[in-house]
This record gives C-alpha cells, sequence and structure tokens, in this order.
C-alpha cells in the first residue's frame, strides 16, 4: 500500500514541476523581472529613452500579460522624417506593438526643424505653452486610461523616440505611474528577431507598403463629443 502512495506523491510531484518548467519556457517573458525605469545617457536620455529596456533589449521583454506595447508612429505622417534619417510612411514595426498614433492624442510640439510639421487637424486633448494639458472631448480621458490602462506596464516606441518621449511625458503629467511605463525609443534602431516588414518591394520592382499587417486604433472624432 506504501508503494501506490509514494508512487502517486512521486508521479504528482513530476507534474507539478513539468507544469512549472513548461510554463517558464512557454512564456518566459511573464515572469522577468523589470528594472526600474532609468535615462540612458547623452542625446537618447534627453529624449528619455530607457537605459536598460531599448531597442537593443525589447526582444526580452515582449509577450508579457502584465504589458501593452504602443508604437506612437502614424501609419503615414506628414512630416518629413527621411530628413533626419528616418521614414514618414511606416516600413516596419515590433511585433506585439500595436500602432496608437501619437499626432491624434496630442498636437505635437518641439519637432526638429528639418522634419517641418506633422498631422495638424483634431487630436484628444491640448497641449500648451506652460505643458499643462487640456482635454478637447468629453471622451479623451476615458480614451486615453482605455489606450494606456494604469494598471499595466506600459512599452512606447516610435520611429526615433521623441514621441514615445513625448507620451511618457504627457501620461505621468496626467497622473500614471512613471515606474510602470519605459520608452523603448526608435524602430529605426530596431536589430531584433520580431521585425515584422511593412514596406517591401512588388513583383514589377515598386515600393508598397503592406498596411494591412499593421494593428492600428483608430480614434473616430466625429462619433466624440467636443467640450
Amino acid at each position: 500500500m506504501k508503494k501506490y502512495i509514494w508512487s502517486g506523491v512521486v508521479g504528482g510531484l513530476i507534474l507539478i514541476i513539468g507544469a512549472f518548467l513548461l510554463g517558464r519556457f512557454a512564456f518566459p517573458n511573464t515572469i522577468i523581472s523589470l528594472p526600474a525605469p532609468e535615462l540612458a545617457e547623452g542625446q537618447r536620455g534627453e529624449l528619455g529613452i530607457d537605459k536598460n529596456i531599448n531597442e537593443a533589449t525589447i526582444d526580452s521583454y515582449l509577450g508579457r500579460t502584465d504589458a501593452v506595447y504602443r508604437d506612437l508612429r502614424m501609419l503615414e505622417d506628414p512630416g518629413n522624417y527621411e530628413a533626419i534619417g528616418g521614414d514618414s510612411k511606416l516600413s516596419g514595426f515590433v511585433r506585439g506593438f500595436e500602432l496608437v498614433p501619437f499626432p491624434y492624442i496630442v498636437n505635437v510640439i518641439g519637432l526638429p526643424d528639418e522634419v517641418g510639421d506633422t498631422y495638424t487637424g483634431k487630436t484628444l486633448f491640448r497641449q500648451h505653452s506652460d505643458g499643462a494639458y487640456t482635454e478637447n472631448y468629453e471622451e479623451s480621458m476615458a480614451i486615453l486610461e482605455a489606450l494606456f490602462p494604469k494598471d499595466k506596464v506600459i512599452f512606447l516606441m516610435c520611429g526615433g523616440g521623441g514621441y514615445s518621449g513625448m507620451m511618457k511625458n504627457m501620461l505621468v503629467t496626467l497622473g500614471w505611474d512613471a515606474s510602470k511605463i519605459y520608452d523603448v525609443g526608435g524602430y529605426w534602431f530596431y536589430d531584433g528577431n520580431n521585425n515584422v516588414d511593412v514596406k517591401r518591394l512588388n513583383n514589377k520592382g515598386e515600393v508598397v507598403y503592406d498596411f494591412y499587417k499593421v494593428p492600428v486604433h483608430e480614434i473616430d472624432f466625429e462619433e466624440l463629443t467636443e467640450k
């Protein structure tokens, strides 16, 4: 009788250990602890880019169940980002990130002179010269909280690191926890294993963009109530 009891205990332990190891390797990023946000040195730090979680390391932090991943670029940005070595049309993105165009969230201030103006249409919020933000619509804050949930870790990325830094500053100013927000930097500097190409050449040698691949959070301003 004891033999069968012992056999059952051993079998149970094997199942528990096996389940733990399966979870550890199938979902590795759900249990990796996160370093506290810390600014990079030099110009990257001035943009707000994180020292530890950035374009070079983000692959190790993808797929977390406690996080959301937001790319702040537009599919087609009116700004001339080619002038600073980037691209105005979204050429690709990191798998797991979802597009939330920053110029739809708030008016953009402080772009490099070479880039010129980005989108200047309707926005959820208005940023004033003193750094304060006001809501343009009754639903503005609810939409922001839905797109950037306060109970999640938030990873932000854009093209070169500007929009993502501006987005983190805005969220923190409006009450989000800075310790849960990481400015990952710019897609243009990403060389990891989770790239999704959007720009390609077709069989005629023409450049085409497969925007259908990109998960985008649309904002229908016509359905909102102006304040």
